[in-house]
């Protein structure tokens, strides 16, 4: 009996010893598990898209639940109509105007005023909220209270989450709040806001296949050239230049150093792009190399995967005008600086909607204010960078 005792009691050390190093492995490599999925996640209730039908404006929403069935309101609506827009998780709503007074914005901007960078929410609406009313960027209603400040929104707001239409809505809400006070949004393209123009929904939440469906559209008409929310994201850029610095959601390839191309070409390639699968051609032009899903700015990894020398990163950014570069798209324990600061990586594991993790996800993001980089924390803190 002793004998059977003390194997069992070297059995289990040596099964928690297995255990702890699996974990530490884990969480050296980036693995996470996820342990908790809040059914709130589907309450559909209120789920509003809004749709160009040969010139009139359409509001489709979403009334109802799985018990008691659902139906569609369809309204015609006009100029300056406002809806609101409700995320489940608290129950909590906010207010839209309807405005198709869009257009493509600058490319380069002077300004005396903060500038608040964030990137990667994807479909996070809670965190997204969190962080910037921890840095007084919004409040508990999602007003602006940035005054004339800059927010950088740098690619990948869409796609891996539950909450895609309040994020997106979200946005659309602060770009015409920030622009009367002063203040600007920058919602910059990603590699997955391309790919949700493109129909690509592979890293879409299940559940916008099915509200699409409830709608009366096809998933990709949700965000096509007949949303209202789908015009709006295409006349956005994908490289911005504020204070000589650049964003960008994945990266300035070196190659683009030799290819006399300014930011203005470089957005207008891309977004003539936005709607184009991209796949690989018999011959490399500069607009196939600006599209490709390698070497495009909204996809490139150089900085983190490519053997490159901090000479060849100010010659491309020298290119555009730019002589630092703020990045989101690969992934970093938190936000730093490469290339003796030319390099600023922002992409982090945002807490997510209706989903607990472990380890848990923390928000981060980066702020530039007379001259001085920031890292942020979702808490409010800000550290020296």
């Amino acid at each position: 009996m002793s004998l059977i005792w003390t194997n069992l009691k070297h059995f289990t050390v040596t099964f928690l010893l297995l255990m702890v190093a699996l974990v530490c492995f884990g969480l050296f490599i980036g693995a996470e598990a996820h342990l908790f999925e809040d059914r709130l996640a589907y309450d559909l209730d209120g789920e509003t898209h809004v749709f160009f039908d040969n010139g009139t404006l359409v509001k489709r929403t979403l009334n109802g639940n799985n018990d008691d069935g659902f139906s569609v309101a369809v309204e015609t609506i006009i100029e300056g109509a406002t809806f609101d827009v409700r995320f489940p998780a608290d129950d909590s709503v906010f207010s839209v105007s309807v405005s198709t007074n869009f257009s493509t914005p600058p490319v380069r901007y002077e300004t005396d005023a903060p500038v608040n960078a964030i990137s990667d929410i994807e479909s996070g609406f809670g965190a997204f909220k969190q962080f910037l009313m921890a840095h007084g960027v919004v409040d508990q209603d999602l007003n602006w209270t940035f005054d004339d400040g800059h927010l950088v929104l740098v690619g990948d707001f869409v796609d891996r989450g539950a909450s895609t239409t309040q994020v997106l809505w979200a946005i659309y809400r602060l770009e015409q709040l920030a622009s009367a006070q002063g203040g600007r949004v920058h919602f910059i393209v990603g590699n997955h806001e391309i790919k949700f123009m493109q129909g690509n929904f592979q890293a879409s939440d299940e559940k916008y296949f099915y509200i699409a469906g409830m709608l009366g559209k096809q998933q990709a008409e949700l965000y096509g050239q007949d949303s209202l929310i789908g015009r709006w994201m295409a006349s956005k850029n994908v490289l911005e230049v504020i204070n000589g610095v650049a964003f960008v959601h994945g990266g300035l390839h070196p190659d683009l150093a030799g290819m006399a191309l300014t930011a203005e070409d470089i957005n207008n390639t891309v977004r003539d792009g936005y709607r184009q699968l991209y796949f690989t051609p018999a011959k490399v032009t500069d607009t196939t190399f600006l599209q490709s899903s390698t070497t495009g700015p909204a996809w490139y990894r150089g900085y983190f995967k490519e053997d490159l020398t901090e000479s060849q990163v100010a010659q491309s950014l020298a290119a555009i005008g730019a002589d630092s570069v703020v990045v989101g798209h690969t992934l970093q324990s938190k936000v730093r600086t490469l290339f003796n600061g030319k390099v600023v990586a922002i992409d982090v594991r945002h807490p997510k909607d209706y989903l607990t993790s472990f380890p848990l996800r923390k928000s981060e993001g980066v702020l530039s204010d007379n001259g001085v980089r920031y890292r942020l924390i979702e808490t409010g803190e800000k550290t020296l960078l």
